[in-house]
């Protein structure tokens, strides 16, 4: 095949042609995301929303963050190349590799979350003063920006926990755009949630992966530039 400037242009280069490789990709992340976090997606659908349940939404996301990783390091470096698409071995690759890594500060994220959500959630029954809240709300929002920070770091690069903590925290003020972008997105995470349910968000997990990783962008271009050789 021939483009305007004569030269000659391999099978899968054209336009249309990348714009199918990327939704082909989106398709498969958005399945074995599906897949690697059904347990835990099924125990949130079927749970009430009542504070006695906070720790078992807690231990439900466990396999959120594993995935989650996986589904970044799949969309960050599978190439839109319909002569080279192997997005599910891209994800489970990703996935075994950086499990560990993940689960080193996916785990605590949640586990302080879960501890501030049940705190707020008890506040009147243990008498303690109303204002309380604040500092344990701005705790928490410090916690999940931090926490969604560690997740892309983690998944992207190859750092000890305590580097990826580090540069979690350093970015939140280092990258407002980035910590804004995050906010927003977050946000509607939740208003998703609230108004329909785990299900409908589930369905359009990666596409909220994506969104993700373009808003992180500038974090992790900086990181590279800076931190790897």
């Amino acid at each position: 095949m021939t483009g305007a400037t004569g030269g000659l242009r391999e099978f899968g280069d054209g336009p249309l042609s990348r714009a199918a490789a990327r939704v082909h990709i989106l398709l498969v992340v958005e399945l074995l995301l599906l897949v690697s976090t059904l347990p835990g997606l099924a125990v949130l659908v079927l749970l009430d929303r009542d504070s006695s349940n906070l720790p078992l939404v807690a231990a439900a996301a466990l396999p959120l963050g594993p995935a989650v990783s996986a589904a970044l390091h799949t969309l960050r470096h599978q190439r839109p190349d319909l002569t080279d698409l192997r997005p599910a071995a891209t994800f489970l690759r990703a996935y075994r590799a950086n499990l560990a890594g993940v689960l080193r500060v996916w785990a605590p994220t949640l586990l302080w979350l879960a501890v501030i959500a049940v705190n707020l959630a008890n506040l009147p029954a243990a008498a303690v003063p109303g204002w309380w809240a604040v500092p344990l709300v701005v705790v928490g929002a410090g916690v999940i920006l931090v926490g969604v920070n560690a997740l892309v770091i983690v998944s992207l690069f190859t750092f000890r926990t305590r580097d990826v903590l580090r540069l979690a925290v350093y970015y939140v003020a280092r990258k407002p755009g980035v910590t804004v972008g995050n906010v927003a997105l977050l946000a509607a995470v939740a208003g998703v949630t609230a108004v329909f349910s785990e299900a409908v968000l589930a369905l359009l997990a990666a596409l909220l992966v994506l969104a993700l990783l373009r808003i992180g962008d500038p974090m992790i271009d900086e990181i590279r530039a800076e931190f790897t050789a």
